[in-house]
């Protein structure tokens, strides 16, 4: 049981990663975990697998100040606390090559993927510091430690996660909070299927042949695996580690 008693925010929460971190969490024995997301259907389908006992949901646009201060808010009136906050909400916007990239989307993309966990750390570092620290946990990519053609936005979004993820950890340190990114390849769930799609329409399949080959442990990442290695962070188990890139990504990299 390594979340005994520790109260854990997760946004993304009711999608592929966030929802099997929440599932864990609680195994793991967390007083409560709050999940937030920007789909009502999706909530409505975590609550339907979750429960409502230990698990706060809430519908947010995390790109927004006023809605993410306002979970920050609810969490802390509901638990008294805030002891693991995990910024997993991402989008990956469209597969196109920059020069018909949608600013639209570009910025769409940003907002989520970087203004959500610069809002998240700003209004969550404070109650925080007030209880005795934490960990925090932002979602990046392998994407944000190489580059890959026609991806702009989620590329240079998940570059950024990383420089915030730094500067998190040194403000964060005098209030013994802990902050680290980690760096998935591709992972089994909606977020690559719309990629698959995006890089060879209706030829999905196929690119995650191509993906699956370059992938020298021979599979995709499963959304389990992430929430393994959210857990390890969140606990006590890694009480001395702050400012790193976790790559999981069997050996996609290497």
């Amino acid at each position: 049981m390594r979340l005994t008693n520790k109260v854990a925010l997760i946004t993304g929460g009711a999608g592929g990663i966030g929802l099997a971190t929440a599932r864990l969490f609680l195994a793991e024995g967390a007083k409560g975990v709050a999940i937030v997301d920007f789909s009502e259907e999706n909530l409505k389908l975590a609550e339907e697998s979750l429960g409502r006992e230990k698990v706060l949901y809430i519908r947010a646009d995390v790109s927004h100040a006023g809605e993410v201060q306002k979970y920050t808010k609810q969490v802390k009136e509901k638990y008294g606390r805030i002891d693991v906050l995990f910024l997993n909400a991402g989008m990956e916007g469209v597969v196109k090559p920059m020069e018909d990239y949608p600013e639209e989307t570009f910025d769409q993309v940003m907002g989520v993927n970087v203004k959500g966990v610069w809002l998240g750390m700003k209004y969550a570092f404070p109650i925080m510091k007030a209880d005795g620290g934490g960990s925090v946990i932002i979602t990046s990519s392998v994407a944000g430690l190489r580059g890959t053609a026609q991806v702009s936005a989620y590329v240079g979004s998940k570059h950024a996660t990383i420089g915030l993820m730094r500067v998190g950890a040194l403000e964060g340190a005098p209030g013994n909070i802990r902050v680290n990114s980690i760096h998935p390849s591709p992972v089994d769930n909606r977020m690559m299927r719309s990629l698959e799609d995006g890089f060879a329409p209706g030829q999905g399949e196929s690119v995650k042949e191509n993906f699956t080959k370059m992938i020298p442990l021979g599979r995709y990442a499963s959304n389990e695996d992430i929430a393994d290695l959210a857990l390890f962070l969140a606990s006590e188990q890694s009480k001395f580690i702050t400012g790193a890139t976790y790559v999981i990504d069997g050996g996609f990299t290497v």
